[in-house]
């Protein structure tokens, strides 16, 4: 019975950690609120990382076809110069300077942001500011299609992706309120906001993956972190697609009202 019950609650925090990782509510927020509530255990930022690997499947199924035509003519402009292909690798190389931030902020800050992770009171004000932010952005439409991004755009990005550091701000909440404010189009910044997700995703996954084989005690849970793996990669496909299809509508301003009860309510009552 007991291992039943292990492996239904490895598959509800698959399926809710996937589910809201894709949209603008933060995960990493909603897990310790779920934590505080329901004295959930402590799943460690190894299983995190294995669910953000199953959000990364899911981004790559999505923009499959986006991210072969980068990959293809990122290549043939290297290699063979061919200037039609000069685009892509421009935009590729946008996409690299973008990761750079969250990458060297999470691992200079790391032991700083471990301390706070775990603070409900935290997560309950970077909602708050979530919501605010969403808000001043819900009826942006932007002017900048993929040609016309420049460095700074991609800087500018780049450092609200390692805002998103701090547990309450969701990474693609902090994102695609940065591109909207240098003037992204929507589907411009869902594009570029979900395709910089790959490099972080695939790097923190390398680092789980390395802890599992080397703690005894976290190899042995190896099947139940598949698990909610697979229940996250099926999560994260449908929230993809939801946010997609809202953001594309311009109604972010639920995903504000959300952010803005549920911080609220945590700040009073917990």
């Amino acid at each position: 019975m007991n291992e039943i019950m292990e492996i239904i609650q490895f598959i509800f925090l698959g399926l809710f950690q996937g589910f809201t990782e894709p949209i603008p509510i933060s995960s990493s927020g909603h897990l310790v609120i779920l934590r505080s509530l329901f004295d959930i255990g402590e799943p460690g930022i190894t299983f995190e990382a294995f669910i953000n690997f199953g959000s990364l499947i899911a981004v790559v199924t999505i923009y499959r076809r986006d991210i072969w035509q980068l990959i293809v003519g990122s290549s043939r402009y290297l290699f063979n110069r061919d200037e039609e292909s000069k685009t892509d690798f421009r935009y590729a190389f946008l996409l690299v300077i973008a990761t750079i931030p969250a990458g060297l902020l999470g691992v200079l800050l790391e032991d700083s942001i471990g301390e706070v992770t775990g603070k409900v009171k935290i997560v309950a004000i970077s909602l708050i500011l979530t919501a605010i932010a969403l808000w001043i952005i819900r009826n942006f439409h932007g002017h900048k299609d993929d040609e016309q991004l420049t460095i700074k755009d991609a800087v500018i990005v780049g450092f609200a992706q390692a805002v998103a550091l701090v547990p309450g701000i969701s990474r693609s909440g902090a994102t695609i309120v940065a591109s909207m404010l240098v003037g992204m189009k929507r589907r411009v910044a869902l594009r570029f906001s979900f395709l910089m997700y790959i490099p972080v995703s695939l790097g923190t996954m390398v680092f789980a993956v390395s802890d599992v084989l080397s703690n005894p005690e976290l190899s042995g849970q190896f099947v139940l972190y598949l698990i909610a793996l697979i229940a996250a990669i099926f999560s994260s496909y449908l929230a993809l697609l939801l946010f997609i299809n809202i953001m594309t509508a311009g109604k972010l301003k639920y995903f504000a009202y959300y952010c803005l009860i549920i911080g609220i309510l945590v700040l009073v009552f917990l």
